[in-house]
């Protein structure tokens, strides 16, 4: 049990004004996080029914972390806290976007980036760029 409803039919599910998240068979919905301000892209992550319900309660994201198998309070241990302003769910209801602003350092990656989207593809290599 997710703890959010089902919605009824497609009608519902695109249309509709309840939030009824499609998680997939892990129990996981893909989350982006973007900076509220410039827009860039900060991180990629799964959550589960309680990390997307903690993020609407307390305001700040919660993940799940699939290699840890537990749930992760962004920036409890680096202080990298995400603020969340403002949470979408896309037209079927299987992914979040969430615009917000980073505390801390600014930073979103566990590397030390302020993105994790830190290198660009250029000829087959991976180059590191701002």
């Amino acid at each position: 049990m997710t703890g959010f409803p089902t919605a009824p039919d497609k009608q519902a599910l695109e249309q509709g004004q309840t939030l009824s998240p499609r998680f997939d068979a892990a129990g996981l919905i893909a989350a982006v996080a973007t900076h509220a301000e410039t827009g860039e892209v900060l991180m990629l992550a799964w959550m589960n029914a309680e990390a997307l319900q903690r993020t609407i309660d307390t305001g700040e994201a919660h993940y799940f972390s699939r290699s840890r198998n537990e749930l992760w309070h962004k920036g409890a241990t680096s202080g990298q806290v995400q603020k969340v302003v403002e949470l979408r769910v896309d037209c079927d209801q299987d992914a979040v976007w969430m615009k917000v602003r980073p505390q801390g350092d600014g930073g979103a990656c566990h590397t030390g980036q302020r993105s994790c989207f830190y290198r660009v593809v250029e000829n087959g290599r991976l180059v590191k760029r701002p």
